[in-house]
């Protein structure tokens, strides 16, 4: 997540870099065949323009489905939060009285669930961006911390060595570790330690747990409708491609009875880059946000949000020496 006040024009810049350039020499290729006497390349601008329109209204849509997934992502997480907490105090009242060690155990059971999750939601997917040249260079300014460690090394901090080894061996670790919540739960139950009531309780608890697990790997497992994404992808292709040859005339003419009679052509170059640039850059913002777990600066910093939930449940047991709060790194934090 990018926490500065906006994305800079330089850093848009850098961002940008590659379409500008492609998209330059796309301006320019028509202006200078155009300039050497090949004026029949000039297409009129009209159905240029009702392209324009179509292409706007489909990358409006796709930037709109895009917000919305990155949303929804964050209202997961929004409640994540929320019922960790309740989670916590619910477990620290009704059981700590009786077996504070189980109290402990389930806590640190809780922030290795976190920690399994935010690994498994920054799993790359084929259809995801980080690994495309605009996207990747972009991400030197920062670094993604599921990429840094390993999730063995991280879950060391949190669980026994048997129970790391079990949940190890699992596919879906996230899963396992509340699975095994669920059963220290009913152990603590059949024992008398907590009754009917707080059973009850710390059991929705979990089952909301659950629930958002499965909403954010739905969103993580299921990309943007293919047909929607390709079908942006060939109109602005074919709109970028057609803008120069179709502004060719109106700028030729555009210095007639002037002294900038024959130069005005060249202006063709910057504003059709300008244009192009505009629709291209909509569609990529669009994007960068679509995939709202894999890393990137618009996405929800799943890393930041565990590790707040953790010094929160921490403080919860009076613990010192509370984790470090995650802060941003050139603005950026995940």
């Amino acid at each position: 997540m990018h926490s500065g006040k906006r994305f800079g024009a330089r850093e848009f810049a850098v961002w940008t870099k590659r379409s500008i350039l492609w998209l330059t020499v796309l301006s320019s290729i028509p202006t200078i065949l155009y300039f050497l006497g090949c004026t029949f390349l000039s297409f009129p601008w009209q159905p240029i323009a009702i392209m324009g329109t179509a292409v706007a209204f489909i990358v409006g849509f796709k930037n709109n489905a895009s917000y919305s997934r990155l949303w929804e992502a964050r209202q997961i997480y929004g409640a994540i939060i929320n019922d960790s907490r309740s989670f916590g105090y619910i477990l620290r009242d009704s059981l700590s009285s009786k077996n504070s060690g189980k109290v402990k155990e389930m806590f640190l059971r809780h922030y290795a669930w976190l920690t399994a999750l935010r690994f498994q939601l920054r799993e790359t997917r084929t259809w995801e961006n980080m690994d495309t040249a605009q996207f990747d260079e972009y991400a030197r300014k920062y670094d993604i911390p599921e990429r840094l460690s390993k999730l063995d090394d991280e879950l060391k901090n949190y669980l026994s060595e048997t129970e790391l080894q079990y949940i190890l061996n699992k596919k879906n670790r996230a899963t396992q570790l509340m699975a095994s919540q669920s059963k220290e739960l009913s152990e603590a139950y059949a024992n008398g330690e907590i009754n009917d009531f707080q059973w009850t309780q710390i059991n929705q608890q979990l089952i909301k747990f659950t629930d958002n697990q499965g909403k954010a790997e739905r969103i993580k497992n299921f990309p943007y409708p293919r047909n929607f994404s390709s079908i942006t992808t060939y109109l602005l292709l074919l709109f970028i491609l057609f803008v120069p040859f179709g502004l060719l005339k109106e700028f030729d003419k555009l210095g007639d009875g002037t002294i900038l009679e024959g130069l005005t052509l060249w202006f063709n170059i910057p504003f059709s880059l300008l244009v192009t640039w505009c629709f291209h850059t909509l569609d990529s913002v669009g994007e960068a946000s679509v995939n709202p777990f894999e890393g990137s600066p618009n996405d929800v910093p799943i890393t930041q949000i565990s590790r707040t939930i953790e010094i929160d449940m921490r403080d919860m047991l009076d613990e010192e020496n509370l984790p470090a709060p995650i802060t941003a790194k050139n603005n950026i934090v995940l």
